[in-house]
């Protein structure tokens, strides 16, 4: 068997020669044991085995259609769910199996298109294929749709269906051709192994029962299947997640020194989990420690950076800038999504930016109104930390990654050449043989997004012209692979979005719509680029070919985009109070808050306006500077001593791996990395059979159970009405704290 495994040998190679000449960012123990762990390289490639039938295609856009709208709707929800590929498999392996048993083995005599109903056993790699289709919009990111939420909702525009769907569908293409043109770079290297993927790797094979004995353990450990393991963990998180969403959600904000003495505000600064510090970060929520992705799939010297990042930057730097009141932020929440006006109040963005001023600032009643106050950790983190994350990607790729980035240029060449129409492609970057997409498919379906892209914000006159959405695709480009070579070894986003904000304040300056359109072209397209890139790495895990790859994607692309809008636009019609603090089941759009919060700022008041006014948000600029020295002076601290723990630092983590925050808070991130440092640190450490084994399944168990459990309890018990007359102890005693966390005088 060990002869058959030719993809995960040469994986195993790359991945040990990269740990010899380079040990920082990677764990103690071999990568490869965690591939192993997840399933990846115990099945031999059988490459009869149908991919493309009938039953792929019927399960797969049955599910794109759901997930897609599920996952939309779910954006609008704090704390927000995900119905994440994991879900997705386990509901469909059941009833691809059903087809197998039932549906009989007719074949449809229609010439070159002949069709098997029934291919025979439903195998790993149209599971794994489909799940690339069906979740084409699980994630928060979602373009176009939630950009056109906060149109509407928040400055009361509406462009209309055919605008929705043109911006829409664009942006993913965008995104697609970023992740194929850069696949040289971010998907083709061995030794980027993409840990998002880890999860469904080890689901896939633990459903379909690939050789399960050959998953490698050290020492005995349960002798409980992994797939008897993933059911026992589905069914336990599936009833318990009642408690927490419906039955005791003050499980979820487990803030019990509030609770004892709710009327001090000390206590509600430093421990309140809505508008306070979090400092105790306990909840017995998955979706709470779950909110800036699965931990048990983040390596645990990413998850280290990002809680001394959380440690130093919102425990220590924001406290001081709070109570010292930089900024004015001692008469402010601590934490929060909003802005604020000089009363203290939610700022009223209809008195200065409303259809009557053309969507554009008006600068008098800007002025007699007030400026805009943000919350420290807002202004800290969204704004100084991501600047200093702008510099320091730039300067890290070029000091850390420069290698990486010329070995890929130089592949490039041969690419383009066996790419064009009539040329032999020897070469196949996914080293089986395998036929691979032309380069210049990619180049077409760019052309394409572009000009869909300029049509609609042209036709629809959206503020942004057609070369700004040029300029919003140049920026993508220059920021896409230092993005995805972050993504691809930690499974965590870095936040560059207020470059686009920037940017497009400058060149559009007052015009707000414009900034929205363009931060949705220039940083949304690059974050859909790095699930695209994702799922062409699961292709080759899971031995599918690129060219079906190439075709379930764009179709999971435009049954996404039908789904996503038309579940948007019944969810703001039929939720009651959506967007609002009196939202039924937490559907108070605290994500879409925060970026149309952001776009007020940079879009209608403007970066000049921004850093001249009197509060001193001038200082933040100073954090470019920060961010360019600060990956010089651990790529030399590295060098001087290459065996301490200067080569775990990770520049570009520490900086902007908090970029979920706001709407995120410490509790979400302080709970994340508790579970994620003692699952990948101690577990794996003294208990490396058991997470060898159960690792990942109960990775997936966990996401596949709160996925569902939260779509039952959500339609069975909120949207029927069936919550109204529910209330006790358990379900308001949460909601004290933070209320008290602000408004006092200095």
């Amino acid at each position: 068997m060990e002869a058959n495994n030719k993809d995960i040998n040469l994986l195993e190679k790359s991945i040990r020669e990269k740990e010899l000449q380079d040990g920082n960012n990677t764990d103690s123990d071999s990568q490869t044991e965690v591939l192993r762990a997840a399933g990846i390289g115990i099945a031999k490639d059988d490459p009869t085995e149908p991919i493309l039938t009938l039953r792929m295609w019927v399960i797969g856009i049955a599910f794109c259609v759901v997930v897609s709208g599920l996952n939309t709707l779910y954006t609008l929800r704090a704390p927000s769910l995900t119905i994440s590929g994991s879900v997705v498999l386990f509901l469909a392996y059941p009833l691809g199996k059903l087809w197998e048993k039932v549906i009989p083995n007719w074949t449809l005599p229609l010439g070159r298109l002949a069709f098997d109903l029934n291919p025979g056993p439903f195998n790993t790699k149209a599971s794994a294929l489909g799940e690339k289709g069906y979740r084409e919009q699980s994630n928060k990111d979602s373009p176009g749709a939630r950009s056109d939420l906060y149109n509407q909702m928040f400055y009361g525009y509406k462009a209309g269906w055919g605008f929705q769907i043109l911006i829409t569908f664009s942006t993913f293409f965008i995104g697609f051709c970023l992740a194929g043109l850069f696949r040289a770079i971010v998907v083709v290297p061995q030794e980027l192994i993409w840990p998002g993927v880890l999860g469904v790797t080890a689901l896939t094979t633990t459903l379909h029962h690939v050789n399960q004995e050959r998953v490698q353990v050290r020492y005995n450990t349960w002798k409980m299947s992994r797939y008897a393991f993933f059911a026992m963990a589905l069914c336990i998180s599936f009833c318990w997640y009642w408690f927490p969403d419906f039955i005791f959600p003050a499980l979820s904000y487990f803030s019990f020194p509030c609770w004892i003495k709710p009327e001090s505000k000390v206590v509600n600064q430093i421990f309140g989990m809505h508008s306070g510090m979090g400092l105790l970060p306990i909840t017995f929520d998955w979706s709470q420690v779950s909110y800036v992705g699965s931990p048990l799939l983040i390596p645990s010297w990413a998850v280290l950076n990002v809680f001394i990042s959380l440690v130093f930057w919102i425990w220590i730097v924001a406290v001081a800038c709070y109570y010292t009141n930089v900024w004015n932020t001692g008469y402010l929440p601590f934490q929060s999504s909003q802005v604020f006006d000089n009363t203290g109040k939610t700022y009223k963005v209809e008195k200065v930016v409303n259809a009557a001023s053309g969507y554009q600032l008006d600068v008098k009643k800007y002025l007699a109104y007030s400026p805009v106050y943000m919350p420290v950790t807002y202004a800290l983190n969204m704004f100084g930390l991501s600047f200093a994350t702008l510099s320091a990607l730039l300067v890290w790729v070029l000091l850390e990654r420069r290698h990486v980035m010329a070995d890929a240029a130089k592949r490039v060449p041969r690419l383009v050449l066996e790419s064009l129409p009539g040329r032999s492609r020897e070469y196949s970057e996914d080293e089986r043989g395998d036929p691979d997409v032309p380069l210049w498919w990619y180049l077409v379906a760019c052309i394409l997004a572009l000009f869909m892209s300029m049509f609609a914000v042209e036709w629809w006159d959206v503020e942004l012209r057609w070369y700004g959405v040029l300029l919003a695709c140049a920026v993508a480009l220059i920021f896409y692979p230092p993005l995805a070579l972050v993504y691809a070894t930690s499974n965590l986003k870095i936040n560059i979005d207020v470059f686009c904000r920037i940017v497009a304040g400058f060149v559009f300056e007052g015009k707000v719509l414009a900034n929205i359109w363009f931060f949705d072209i220039g940083y949304i397209t690059t974050i859909k680029g790095l699930y695209f890139a994702q799922d062409m790495k699961l292709a080759y895990y899971c031995h599918a070919s690129a060219l079906p790859s190439y075709f379930v994607q764009c179709v999971g692309m435009l049954v996404g985009t039908l789904s996503s809008l038309g579940v948007l636009n019944w969810a703001l019609n039929h939720i009651t109070g959506i967007c609002t603090s009196a939202a039924v089941n937490g559907f108070s759009c605290p994500y879409s808050s925060t970026h149309f919060n952001t776009s007020l700022i940079w879009g209608a008041v403007g970066p000049r306006r921004y850093f001249s006014n009197q509060i001193g948000y001038s200082a933040l600029l100073y954090f470019f500077i920060l961010g360019a020295i600060l990956p010089i002076t651990v790529y030399y601290m590295t060098r001087r001593y290459p065996k301490s723990l200067w080569r775990r630092v990770h520049v570009p983590l520490f900086l902007g791996g908090l970029n979920y925050l706001p709407p995120a808070t410490g509790m979400n991130y302080g709970s994340w990395a508790v579970v994620g440092l003692t699952f990948g640190w101690f577990i794996r450490k003294r208990l490396h059979s058991w997470w060898s084994k159960y690792n990942f399944v109960l990775s997936s168990a966990m996401d596949s159970s709160v996925g569902i459990a939260g779509a039952v309890i959500f339609f069975t018990i909120y949207f029927t009405g069936a919550s109204d007359h529910f209330n006790w102890w358990g379900t308001d005693v949460h909601k004290v704290c933070g209320s008290l966390a602000f408004n006092h005088s200095y």
